[in-house]
This record gives C-alpha cells, sequence and structure tokens, in this order.
C-alpha cells in the first residue's frame, strides 16, 4: 500500500537504501547509523526536561509532605513509583486478585482493584526485576526508559518515509517533549504502548502483515486504547485486499491475529470477576471512568473557560494545559490530512483521540492520553525541519527545558498523572 509521502518530500521520503548486511557487525552500524541522530536527540531532549522536572520537584519540596503512593516519597525520584506506578509495582510482586467489591458509598461503585492495569508492562517488570535483581521500581524504570527509545526509532522510521530522515529526527525529539512526556521516563506503561504502535504502524507501511498482527496483538496486552490500533489495521488490511496488494494470507492473518490480546484481556478479567460486562464495570464504579460520548470533556471545557472547576477530578493547571492542548488538536490534524498519510493512520489517530475526548477520566491526563498520537508530530516536524540547524537546537533545547514543568511537574505534582 501507500506510504503517503508528503508533497515536497520529494527525494526524501523513502529510506535510504543500503547493501545487506553479511555480519552482526555490519548490521549493528547500519542500524547505529540509520537510528543514531534520533536516539541521540530524542536522549538529549529528555534530559534537560528530566533534569529539569527533578530541580523542580527539589525546589518545591512539597513531595516530602505528600504519601509515597500519591506523588511524594523520600527523594524526588520517588515521585515517578506514585500513581499508577505503585499498581503497576503490585501487579509485578503479587500478580492479580480480581474481584467486585461493593463500596459502603459515595462517588465510587467498587473498590478499586489492580486488575484494571494490563499485563504485559508489569510482566516485563517482574522478568527484568527477576534477570537484573532490580527492584519492581528500578525494573519498571528501565522497562520504560528502553521503550521510550524503542518508540521514538519507531516515530523516527514513520516519519522518515512520510517526510524524510531531517523530519523524522525532529518527530522524535517532538516525542519527547510533547505535553504528557513526563510519563515517558516513569513506572508507567505508556512508553511500552508507543513503541508497540508506532512499530505496529510501520509493518503496515512496509507490508510487515505477520509482524504487524503480532505487534497489534501484543500491544492489546498493554492499554485498552490498543482498539484503536486494531480498528487503523483492519482498514489498512481492507484496502490492501481491495486493491489486491501483498496478496490476501497476509492481511487477513494480521486482521484476525491482532484484536486477540486485547479481547482476551478483557474476556479473562471480566470472567474471573463474574460476568462478560465486569471489567468495564469497575473501570465506571472504581475508577469513573468511562464512554460518555464527551459529556464530562464538555463540562471540563466550560468550567476552565469560565474559570470554574466544580466537575470530577478538577485540576486547575494541569487542565489548563490539557484544555490547550485540544485546541490545538483540530490544527494539527487539519495539517496531518492536508500532509496525505496513509489512510490507516489517520483512523488510528482520529478513534484514539475519540476514545480520550469521549470518555469521563481525569481530564488533565488527556495529555498523557494523546502521547500515543504520534501521527500528530509529523507537521510539527515538517514545518520546523525549515529552521537552521542552530534555531532549530534553539527551539528544541527552550521546548526541552519547559517540558520539565508542562509534562512533569504539572502532570505528577499538580495533577494526577
Amino acid at each position: 500500500m501507500s506510504t503517503g509521502a508528503i508533497p515536497g518530500a520529494v527525494g526524501l521520503a523513502e529510506e535510504p537504501r543500503t547493501a545487506e548486511p553479511e555480519t552482526f557487525r555490519q548490521w549493528a552500524g547500519l542500524t547505529a547509523r540509520r537510528y543514531g541522530p534520533a536516539l541521540g536527540v530524542y536522549g538529549a531532549v529528555k534530559l534537560i526536561g528530566f533534569t529539569v522536572f527533578m530541580a523542580l520537584l527539589g525546589w518545591s519540596g512539597e513531595y516530602l509532605t505528600k504519601n509515597p503512593r500519591f506523588g511524594g516519597g523520600a527523594h524526588t525520584w520517588d515521585v515517578l513509583g506514585g500513581w499508577d506506578g505503585w499498581w503497576y509495582q503490585q501487579v509485578a510482586t503479587q500478580g492479580y486478585h480480581p474481584a467486585l467489591v461493593a463500596t459502603a458509598g459515595g462517588p465510587w461503585a467498587y473498590e478499586q482493584n489492580s486488575v484494571a492495569f494490563f499485563p504485559l508492562y508489569p510482566g516485563l517488570m517482574r522478568l527484568v526485576s527477576a534477570v537484573t535483581g532490580l527492584g519492581p521500581y528500578g525494573a519498571g524504570m528501565l522497562v520504560s526508559v528502553l521503550a521510550s527509545f524503542a518508540a521514538a526509532a519507531g516515530i523516527f522510521a514513520v516519519t522518515t518515509r512520510l517526510a524524510g530522515r531531517r523530519a523524522g529526527v525532529i518527530a522524535a525529539a517532538v516525542w519527547g517533549l510533547f505535553p504528557g512526556s513526563g510519563a515517558e521516563w516513569a513506572v508507567y506503561s505508556d512508553s511500552l504502548f508507543v513503541a508497540l504502535a508506532a512499530w505496529a504502524c510501520y509493518f503496515v507501511m512496509t507490508g510487515s502483515w505477520l509482524a504487524a498482527g503480532v505487534t497489534t496483538f501484543v500491544a492489546g496486552l498493554n492499554r485498552p486504547t490498543a482498539a484503536a490500533l486494531v480498528a487503523a489495521l483492519g482498514v489498512a488490511a481492507l484496502i490492501a485486499l481491495l486493491r489486491r496488494r501483498d496478496g490476501v494470507l497476509g492481511p487477513v492473518t494480521a486482521v484476525l491475529i491482532a484484536p486477540l490480546g486485547l479481547a482476551g484481556y478483557l474476556a479473562w478479567a471480566s470472567w474471573k470477576m463474574g460476568s462478560w460486562t465486569s471489567y468495564f464495570e469497575l473501570q465506571r464504579g472504581a475508577w469513573l471512568h468511562f464512554f460518555d460520548y464527551g459529556a464530562h470533556t464538555g463540562k471540563v471545557l466550560r468550567g476552565v473557560l469560565l474559570g470554574h472547576h466544580d466537575y470530577v477530578f478538577g485540576y486547575p493547571t494541569e487542565d489548563l494545559i490539557a484544555v490547550l492542548l485540544v485546541f490545538t488538536l483540530p490544527v494539527l490534524i487539519f495539517l496531518l490530512v492536508r500532509l496525505r498519510p496513509p489512510l490507516f493512520l489517520l483512523v488510528y489517530t482520529v478513534v484514539t483521540i475519540v476514545l480520550v475526548l469521549g470518555s469521563q477520566q481525569i481530564f488533565g491526563n488527556t495529555s498523557r492520553y494523546l502521547l500515543p498520537c504520534f501521527p500528530l508530530f509529523v507537521p510539527i516536524a515538517v514545518a520546523l525541519r525549515r529552521l537552521s540547524l542552530p534555531s532549530l537546537a534553539a527551539v528544541l533545547t527552550v521546548g526541552a527545558a519547559a517540558s520539565g514543568w508542562y509534562a512533569g511537574y504539572v502532570l505528577f505534582e499538580l495533577g494526577i498523572p
């Protein structure tokens, strides 16, 4: 199927062709030359933002007064293992104990249960902990950091096919400073999911259907928003079949494999709790997270614009950043459509946005929930690639430093990540 090369990127949209490596050493050298610039820039951006984030935590000192489970700890880095990170550590060390336990009253109908958190990330934490001797926190951080670089490489690979290597490198950097990017280097599953999603999209673009199906299957074991990836893969396979490209077996096999991870975990969790709808009942009753066709998003937008925060999960600074991000979405989508990417990338992006904005949730987390929408980085990268190298370095450096506040400190200390 078409890679959807961006107009004006003639001579840049295709990846450089090199001779097939004959040895592992040659393969490693080719891989380093190909991905090195993108990973280097991403790492530099993240280090700057992470340093500012830790400095702000130390400057405020408020983390010392908070419960380690809820944004506190004895050290600044302890903050990265709280909130959802605490739940992931529980799963990694104790496994699941699925149950729907009714509460005495209040807005929560059920007690919170770790089965709400998908198994791939805590499973990797447990494996890494066993192999390295690291505790669950250290193992979780190691998995997240390595996965963040894998995600940067995948975003680079997809963007390079669309707009050339320079845009690919910039898109990897944007991944490191996008609102919500503070969760990339934390005990959170976001980096792992984006890595899987980016590479699944790349495999579709290159006609590697079995790899795309398996990667989407694995992504379904990590986050429920893999539903958007499953839908996008289905659209891509349908187009390939209609155009009679790549045969029949590859696309059909991918479509059959792709949803099994997501559907399998949801079915198992619900079955263990007593009914086929139990997982969704738990999300609604214990986490107040459910699809409401955008009603909650509308309340938040109205509240923030009018200066009110009387909606559920109101966090003024975090919500304001999320609202500003939401206002940029129509512009970014319009610019992405103008670049004429493959249809399945648009489907993946739009379905992810609909799932996020159409649900009641902690609205301030919108910036984190939209991290998987990496195709939106492409028009940003295309615009920034026009800058000279010194100007581009200055923009990315300033953006990286600012991200330590808006994507790190705000997310973890002024709201709930």
